[in-house]
């Protein structure tokens, strides 16, 4: 671009009245102290010694820590720091996940605290944006920050970026106050309006504005205590895992006090029967359960991570799979948030889209058009649409910029004077709305009726149009109104935030899994129906702001379960939206980039965030966050989200089968009075190792084919249904059949203690190897079961393999587990139990398997 010089005056340069000079210093210093630095309040945040707490009422954790001070008592050593290794990582690994802290005013407040300019005592002083207060008078400049909640008094050309607020992508149009206290309510949005607000940007002219609110009394104040009110909700699937983990508690605490009692009653040694009954009792708990969940939502954020897509709350990923609306924002999230030249029209009416039309240069005929838009332009543009304009290319031609005409209340254009350096001759630009340009170029009647009709097609397909004007002077004088040049027409240039690439599939595929898509913006109605039909919504009509606030929370739902198109839509109804499809049943994913949409994701079920072009307000409000801002991540996430739960559910069917042999094990000579094989050390073992570990095959298990031709499930849904409850209790029942009859036979032959605890436990161990295998698929056979890829099966079974010999060949951990020494017809005899659960339950399929597929089984 060629080197230019403005001449653009500064509205702070021209002489102050004596109304005009700020506050005193000490009136200032009054106010601090009054009403409070001009910033928001920090959130409190829970200690380390309060979570660790809030983990120690989990009764697995209870009975683990119970069982190692008993062992300690007994001189147990070895046992007692194994149990208590086992307790001191649960509350590790759930402390940690349960740690996570709310960082959102603490973003807002870096936000919302610039340097500022401000006059007092009619000097301009430079302080910090925390010192400003109710009634200071700051000085506006391309390119600042507003400071705080404002009314203009004085403007010259001033336009203003609230996107974060509105959603709007096209800067806004400010023009000075009437008088110092207006009476109309201010509210961010629409053009030709005196209000300015904290953290928004100025992207053109200069202004003083008199501060009007501070700190949590400004606008984006407001959505930040409306964040802090909000609570975060707790993940449907954690709170089944809590009912169920209670629901077995319970039961486990009932038997465990029966059971101490009946021991100790009918065998004496009090201490013996409790650590009998703690063995028990934790059999009976699904410990697993949390543990479990805990890494397979870890491992799915793992995985989705590999998409650039970032977890805040880990729990979000799976909740997504059975979200039924997506809720999202247009500006920055179906669109790129930065504007395009869209269409160039010319006076006869020649159009040019240079998105869509090749070549990508424009052609010749819109050279003079192009190079008129640019001259109109800033030389290094703040403006999004003066930004647009330059992207077309240079004018190629060495000029000086040599005077600004801007915007003024009674023409709404704007004109720039460039001096040539090899000619006198000077060459105005203007551009503005198409009305003013018209009359500017003293278009006749008929002139001005077709360029309005004209306007009116491009503006119904959702663009921002400016008409450009040319005119050359020969004189060295510049007149005082650019209204003194001869204009020329030169057309119309239609400007569009244009939709990403990846939208269209991804709404598209969101359809075919169930998943209503809803578009909710602060834009304006024309713009939002054109996206909403690029995007593939197919919308039947809009519901603005205004309208939405006449009608009742029973119609909106209509409104929001149909096709319906929400624009105008301030911060508080999104909120109200998100709400009121709650309410209704619905799972809500709500996506979003600005400080506008912070309470609604954090609102929603599921916040899903822009991390490109995102506010860092969005991002600490949201429980996902798009780190490359690729709305077709959130598909990529729905489809973990649904193969997550279903593996979950094959997991925990796995994890009740293997309860009812452990369970039955421990019982069993309680009551048949044969010795007490498994202590607290076998079943921790069982439980937090061997387990947890074989769970892992089914985390890694790939997606189902249909899984995303499904509708999402149903919110009431349990985790484990009546089928897969059965189909779990009959495998563990004939893995309690197999073990429970090696314990019997094998204690009536006369085998030492140690010899029968270490077969049983062999046995037991291959056995839920076996039941791997059965769980993987309910749907395919046992050939795919052992066919189908999953490297994780493998590590487990080699791992398994590993711990097991080391048992049994490490005298260390041999007698840590007062296992004796095993033969080969005894290993013969724990693999032939496994292969005999193994073709039993296979076989058991084929008349359950109308039952375990269906729509409620995974």
């Amino acid at each position: 671009m060629p080197a230019l010089a403005s001449s653009t005056s500064v509205v702070d340069e021209k002489p102050l009245p004596d109304a005009m000079r700020g506050l005193t210093a000490a009136q200032a210093r009054a106010r601090l102290v009054a009403e409070g630095f001009n910033e928001l309040p920090q959130t409190g945040r829970r200690p380390v010694l309060r979570l660790i707490l809030d983990v120690l009422r989990e009764p697995m954790l209870l009975l683990l820590l119970a069982g190692s001070v008993i062992y300690f008592v007994l001189g147990d050593h070895g046992e007692a720091l194994l149990l208590g290794l086992f307790a001191t990582a649960s509350i590790a690994i759930t402390t940690v996940q349960e740690a996570r802290t709310e960082r959102v005013l603490e973003s807002l407040r870096d936000l919302t605290s610039p340097r500022a300019l401000v006059i007092r005592d009619g000097e301009r002083v430079r302080i910090a944006g925390r010192e400003v207060v109710r009634g200071d008078l700051i000085v506006l400049s391309e390119g600042d920050r507003v400071a705080a909640d404002a009314v203009v008094v004085r403007c010259d050309d001033l336009l203003t970026d609230e996107s974060l607020l509105t959603g709007e992508s096209v800067p806004v149009r400010k023009v000075a106050a009437a008088a110092e206290r207006p009476q109309a309510a201010a509210q961010a949005g629409g053009d030709d309006l005196p209000f300015v607000f904290s953290g928004t940007l100025v992207v053109r002219g200069t202004g003083l504005a008199v501060v009007t609110a501070t700190g949590v009394r400004t606008e984006i104040g407001k959505i930040g205590q409306s964040v802090s009110m909000l609570e975060t909700e707790t993940p449907r699937l954690q709170l089944q895992t809590r009912r169920l983990v209670t629901v077995f508690s319970i039961l486990s605490g009932t038997v465990t006090v029966l059971s101490i009692a009946l021991y100790g009653l009918y065998r004496g040694g009090w201490l013996d029967a409790f650590l009998a009954g703690i063995a028990l009792g934790m059999s009976m708990l699904p410990e697993e359960f949390p543990v479990v969940l805990t890494v397979f939502l870890a491992m799915g954020a793992w995985r989705i991570s590999q998409a650039r897509v970032l977890t805040r709350r880990a729990s979000a990923i799976e909740s997504l799979g059975a979200a039924t609306v997506l809720c999202t924002d247009k500006t920055g999230t179906l669109t790129q948030n930065r504007m395009t030249v869209a269409r160039l029209v010319l006076p006869d009416g020649t159009a040019y889209a240079p998105e869509r039309d090749l070549p990508a240069d424009p052609p010749p005929a819109f050279a003079a058009l192009v190079e008129a838009g640019i001259l109109a332009s800033a030389p290094e543009p703040f403006d999004p649409m003066e930004k647009a304009l330059h992207a077309l290319g240079p004018t190629g031609v060495e000029r000086i910029l040599a005077q600004t005409y801007g915007l003024r209340s009674d023409l709404l254009a704007m004109s720039n004077v460039w001096r040539h350096s090899d000619h006198d001759a000077l060459t105005i630009a203007a551009k503005g709305a198409p009305e003013a340009i018209g009359e500017l170029c003293r278009l006749s009647s008929a002139e001005l009726q077709d360029l309005k009709k004209e306007v009116e097609v491009l503006a119904a397909q959702g663009l921002r149009v400016l008409g450009v004007a040319h005119a050359v002077s020969h004189g060295s004088d510049l007149p005082d109104s650019q209204r003194a040049f001869s204009f020329s027409f030169c057309g119309l240039i239609g400007f569009a935030d244009p939709l990403r690439s990846e939208v269209a599939d991804a709404v598209a595929e969101c359809r075919s899994a169930g998943i209503k898509v809803v578009m909710i913006t602060g834009d304006y109605p024309a713009t939002a129906l054109n996206i909403a039909t690029q995007a593939g919504l197919s919308p039947e009509h809009t519901l603005t702001g205004p309208e939405l606030a006449r009608i009742g929370d029973a119609e909106l739902v209509r409104a929001a379960q149909s096709r319906t198109v929400f624009a105008r839509i301030t911060p508080d109804q999104k909120l109200r939206i998100v709400n009121v499809l709650k309410g209704a049943g619905d799972i809500v994913a709500m996506t979003g980039d600005g400080v506008n949409d912070a309470p609604s994701l954090k609102a929603a079920h599921i916040g899903i965030a822009m991390g490109g072009r995102g506010t860092d307000v969005a991002r600490e409000a949201s429980a996902i966050v798009l780190l490359d801002d690729d709305f077709g991540s959130i598909v990529k996430a729905v489809r973990l989200g649904r193969r997550i739960y279903d593996n979950l559910r094959k997991a925990m069917s796995f994890i009740l089968a293997v309860h009812v042999p452990i369970a039955g094990l421990a019982l069993l000579p309680l009551v048949t009075g044969l010795p007490v094989l498994f202590g607290p050390v076998h079943i921790a073992f069982l439980e937090m190792i061997i387990d947890p570990v074989c769970s892992l095959v089914f985390e890694a298990e790939t997606e189902e084919h249909d899984v995303m031709q499904k509708p999402p499930r149903s919110p009431v849904e349990p985790l484990l249904p009546r089928a897969l409850i059965l189909w779990a209790g009959l495998q563990g029942l004939l893995a309690f059949v197999l073990t429970g009859a090696i314990l019997v036979t094998s204690a009536h032959v006369g085998m030492p203690d140690a010899e029968v605890r270490a077969l049983v436990f062999f046995s037991l161990v291959f056995i839920i190897v076996s039941l791997i295998f059965v769980n993987r698929s309910f749907s395919s056979s046992l050939t795919e079961a052992f066919t189908r890829p999953n490297p994780m099966l493998i590590v487990v079974v080699v791992f398994v393999t590993a711990i097991l010999t080391l048992t049994m060949l490490w005298p260390a951990a041999a007698d840590l587990f007062r296992f004796g020494p095993l033969h080969s017809d005894d290993l013969a005899i724990t693999v032939a139990s496994a292969l005999i659960a193994l073709v039993l339950l296979e076989l058991s399929k084929f008349p359950l398997r109308t039952a375990l597929t269906r729509k409620d089984a995974p």
